[in-house]
């Protein structure tokens, strides 16, 4: 079939819109599955069930353990041309938020509610509304008999709920495409991101002083050189802030209200006993940077301004603070990295994207800026052009009674199929 015909695009439309029951029944399967993280390690189930689904459509399937309990599947449909036509991932998280008290919800978490026009349950929105509806994408072009030319994958990952390296893994393991499509809640725009990394900022004194001699360390003549590590945190939480408002001032980018870039002292943990002056207090941060900023670069950035700080007081100086940044895994790590992503409006990806989008739904999509954010900034950091896009709304992510309009659902499913058969049938050369 044409990739290009007025046809295809109305068989894609009849298509989805005629098994719209199944789509529902999809996103209802994978919402059964109670994959929340954390505490995690519990998406055996659910990556066994799209394991079997991708390889019923063809695909060649490859399953590895990120953590004991939380496996990664990624999906290769190989195209008939692949070195001569583009290759795209699809790529989606299978864990959700915690669920908290459930009889707060109106129906139960895991069991899918369908109240027109919205459905309900635990990951609707973010984001087992998406990964379905793609599994439904690439099962339509399939039964349609549209061929594509260049390679097909779908990494259906775990861990993004908790900063964990599903993604990451993937793209340490070698998978790589000429573009990706992150299907995260995105109220079907098309995004790029921010970024966030966490941090550790630790002192440790070299000495350890008890109580009662506090007086001799604060007051004249007292003869003792030594400080609380709480008291000195002080100091450095104050140079945070006149980095965050210098960063507010001197940075912005597109798409972002002024001063977004944010360095957030989270959680603070000091001292070892209320008979103990303080000889440890360790910060904990949490840092928002723009699209256009690379996270080694921000942590370089506080990091020389807070050693300036410290070097401007004689006891931090020699005690100067240490940092740990980021993590693998918010729940082993206690630290997390999602890098920014930036998107290119022009690039032939985001434009095939865009007139998909067009073509089905007769209006312009959004291209914008997400104002949260997903592993797509990791397939960005590996050189690949990314984009997220994908059905439900930001504010109905991680609430209670999640849910996704099933009108998002199907408008979704259609853009999807389209762009996978036009992009899949480009040739390499062909919009270089």
């Amino acid at each position: 079939m044409d990739i290009q015909s007025n046809e295809l695009l109305a068989k894609i439309a009849s298509n989805v819109e005629a098994r719209k029951d199944e789509l529902i029944a999809l996103v209802a399967k994978l919402i059964g599955f109670p994959s929340v993280s954390p505490p995690a390690r519990n998406t055996n189930e659910i990556q066994k069930f799209i394991e079997e689904f991708l390889g019923d459509l063809g695909f060649k399937t490859d399953k590895w353990d990120v953590y004991p309990g939380d496996p990664n599947i990624v999906g290769v449909l190989p195209g008939k041309s692949s070195e001569n036509y583009k290759s795209l991932i699809l790529n989606g998280h299978v864990d959700v938020a915690e669920v908290g008290d459930d009889k707060e919800w109106t129906a139960p978490p895991f069991a899918a509610n369908v109240v027109e026009p919205y459905l309900y349950g635990r990951g609707a929105a973010d984001m087992k509304g998406g990964i379905a509806a793609a599994l439904m994408a690439v099962k339509i072009l399939k039964e349609l008999g549209v061929t594509l030319q260049g390679d097909l994958q779908f990494q259906s990952v775990i861990g993004e709920e908790a900063g964990e390296a599903g993604t990451l893994s993937c793209t340490e393991r070698g998978y790589t495409a000429d573009f990706a499509v992150v299907v995260d809640t995105s109220d079907l725009h098309i995004q790029g991101q921010g970024g966030v990394i966490t941090g550790w900022i630790v002192i440790q004194s070299k000495e350890t002083f008890h109580d009662g001699i506090r007086s001799k360390m604060i007051h004249a003549g007292g003869g003792v050189k030594g400080a609380s590590a709480i008291e000195k945190m002080t100091k450095i939480i104050g140079g945070l802030q006149e980095l965050e408002r210098h960063w507010a001032v001197t940075k912005n980018y597109p798409g972002f209200a002024p001063g977004s870039n944010t360095i957030n002292p989270a959680v603070i943990e000091g001292g070892r006993h209320a008979a103990f002056i303080a000889d440890r207090c360790a910060l904990w941060v949490t840092v928002h940077f723009y699209p256009n900023e690379d996270y080694e670069d921000v942590i370089k950035e506080i990091e020389e301004h807070i050693g300036c700080v410290a070097a401007a007081d004689p006891w931090l100086r020699e005690n100067p603070p240490e940092f740990i940044w980021g993590g693998r895994s918010m729940i082993v790590d206690r630290g997390e990295i999602f890098p920014s992503l930036q998107i290119d409006p022009g690039h032939p990806g985001i434009r095939c994207l865009a007139d998909s989008y067009e073509k089905l739904l007769t209006q312009k999509p959004e291209v914008g800026m997400s104002p949260t954010v997903t592993d797509a900034g990791w397939l960005g950091r590996a050189g690949i052009p990314t984009a997220i896009f994908g059905p439900g709304k930001l504010e109905d992510a991680h609430a209670v009674d999640e849910k996704v309009e099933i009108r998002q659902l199907l408008d979704f499913t259609k853009v999807l199929a389209l762009f996978i058969a036009r992009w899949c049938n480009t040739e390499k050369e062909e919009q270089e």
